[in-house]
């Protein structure tokens, strides 16, 4: 009856459906308002409107995630929505191979003589390196070592927020270099892919914080760590993808 309950609780959430019409105004609506339609002024708004919407909607999944002890069908359902993530990135990558492999000339004129190569790859290292200290995460809750799980999930938060820190810096650099969202389809493409992939990552350090949250109170809900291991390993993998298409291709 308890886990009935439970089940019950979480597919009654208004999380999933307020985050996704979040990221409807955060992503899509801006970027056609702007490029397609002309109208930069409904893209801030759109924007303006997606981006509380979704930092409310992880904020109440995540407080509804550290009030559970389990949960249930996490585990079962990260790969289907690992695979719908998988679709949307392919979308991205298509739309970039096409412009890619049509342009008379690439890259287009406007783009720096000299992309940024080395911090890009520095990045990748970064991710990778956090799947491995979640992977020793992980390793360590299975043998019973919660204050070694608690430290290895720590580094690896750190390490997804450095990557976040590095491209926000990146992109920085790239927007006072006259590179910015409308320079040329180049441009747009690579702001669309890794910026889609940063969110990605910013949702996986949200997951480990309400599962670091859960771990310092003393409850470790085993599905949830699995299911955010499952969706952070995607996105490690995902941005192998990343570098090697739109910086050394």
């Amino acid at each position: 009856m308890s886990d009935h309950a439970v089940e019950e609780h979480w597919a009654s959430s208004p999380w999933p459906l307020l985050l996704s019409v979040g990221i409807l105004f955060l992503v899509p609506l801006p970027f056609a308002f702007y490029f397609v339609y002309s109208k930069p002024m409904f893209a801030v708004l759109s924007f303006g409107m997606g981006v509380p919407l979704v930092l409310l909607s992880i904020g109440g999944w995540i407080r509804e995630a550290v009030e559970e002890t389990e949960w249930h069908l996490s585990v079962s359902a990260m790969p289907f929505f690992i695979i719908s993530e998988a679709f949307v990135f392919v979308a991205f990558f298509a739309a970039y191979w096409a412009t890619r492999l049509t342009a008379p000339s690439w890259p287009p004129a406007g783009t720096p003589a000299h992309m940024p190569l080395l911090v890009p790859i520095i990045m990748t290292i970064t991710l990778i390196s956090s799947s491995a200290t979640f992977y020793l995460a992980e390793t360590k809750l299975e043998s019973g070592d919660r204050n070694g799980f608690v430290k290895w999930l720590v580094v690896t938060i750190i390490l997804g927020v450095a990557f976040l820190a590095m491209s926000a810096n990146e992109w920085s650099h790239l927007f006072k270099a006259g590179f910015d969202f409308k320079t040329n389809i180049y441009s747009t493409s690579f702001y669309s892919l890794t910026g889609f992939h940063a969110s990605h990552v910013f949702v996986g350090v949200c997951i480990f914080l309400a599962v670091l949250i859960k771990a310092l109170s003393g409850k470790i809900s085993e599905s949830m760590v699995k299911s955010g291991g499952i969706f952070w390993h995607f996105v490690v993998v995902i941005s192998l993808f990343v570098l090697s298409q739109v910086y050394f291709w």
